[in-house]
């Protein structure tokens, strides 16, 4: 009877999922376009449903208790079973090309690295990337999606678009790992002490807003400048040792986890950078792009600096 009652409301499980796997109501709440408040009566009604505690907070972390560790492993396994068999019976739908627009740095540095994984789960679906920094036609381009950020995305998305936030990441200085042992790096002055890369246009994510946040004195003196087109060349300048530059986190991730760049001076830039899907909810491909929008996120969500 009790199994019965989890199950009458499968959206329970879906958040638990969330929930449990972001191990925060508010990270689920912005996964799942819903308030922390919904999020958390939800999982209050599940716990009521089981007859069992499956969080414990600890500050603003939800952990999981043993029964809770014990469902998400069983919610993952069985939507996974659901999605499988979805796409199986939907094969004919899905199966095509999608073509994806975003930035060169995003495309460079963060999709091109995995989408050999997206393209070992879903081989039927061939896709076509596009590089550009403008907000395109998509109707007239024959973009399928695009992968935009900032805060002017909605403002420039043509109205008969969908526009769907999925989540912000912050922007901090990172050097190389080589650099910060062979120099000090302990206060934003200290940066002064060496080259700094920037964009030819930075927009919201520039230096002299970071020294501003940080009130570092005497940064318009400095000389050491590097300015290149996109972020995806200044990482490559400072993996090479060549100074600092302001990186979004999602972008230099993998460099983060493995080590070869590092965060000195762990002050994140006052602008955080938003991060959008724009697509047409009503094209005959949606199925598809259902099914990489998905994976997308899943892969965003997962990913954490663990140094």
């Amino acid at each position: 009877m009790m199994i019965k009652k989890a199950l009458k409301n499968l959206n329970l499980l879906h958040s638990f999922e969330a929930a449990a796997r972001h191990q925060s109501y508010s990270k689920a709440a912005t996964q799942l376009c819903i308030s922390q408040a919904a999020v958390s009566q939800q999982m209050r009604k599940l716990e009521e449903n089981l007859a069992t505690q499956l969080f414990l907070r600890k500050g603003k972390t939800m952990l999981l208790t043993q029964q809770g560790k014990t469902l998400l492993l069983a919610t993952q396994q069985a939507f996974q079973i659901i999605e499988k068999n979805i796409n199986e019976i939907t094969k004919e739908e899905i199966s095509g090309s999608l073509t994806i627009s975003s930035t060169q740095a995003f495309t460079t540095l963060w999709l091109m690295p995995r989408l050999s994984q997206f393209s070992a789960l879903h081989p039927n679906i061939n896709i076509k990337v596009m590089s550009s920094a403008h907000f395109e036609n998509l109707k007239e381009q024959h973009i399928d999606l695009a992968i935009r950020f900032g805060p002017q995305v909605t403002e420039n998305t043509d109205s008969t678009l969908t526009c769907q936030y999925f989540g912000e990441d912050p922007v901090y200085p990172v050097c190389s790992a080589q650099l910060a042992k062979e120099m000090s790096f302990t206060t934003p002055d200290d940066l002064l002490k060496t080259w700094l890369v920037s964009l030819d246009k930075p927009g919201r994510y520039d230096w002299p807003t970071w020294f501003e946040h940080t009130n570092t004195q005497g940064y318009q003196e400095h000389q050491q400048w590097t300015e290149v087109h996109s972020t995806d060349m200044a990482l490559n300048a400072v993996l090479n040792g060549h100074g600092f530059t302001l990186a979004a986190r999602y972008l230099c991730i993998a460099q983060l986890n493995s080590g070869q760049l590092v965060m000195p001076v762990n002050i994140p830039h006052p602008n955080v950078v938003q991060r959008y899907f724009v697509y047409d909810e009503k094209s005959a491909k949606i199925a598809r792009l259902n099914v990489f929008i998905r994976w997308l996120k899943q892969e965003m969500d997962k990913e954490t600096v663990t140094g």
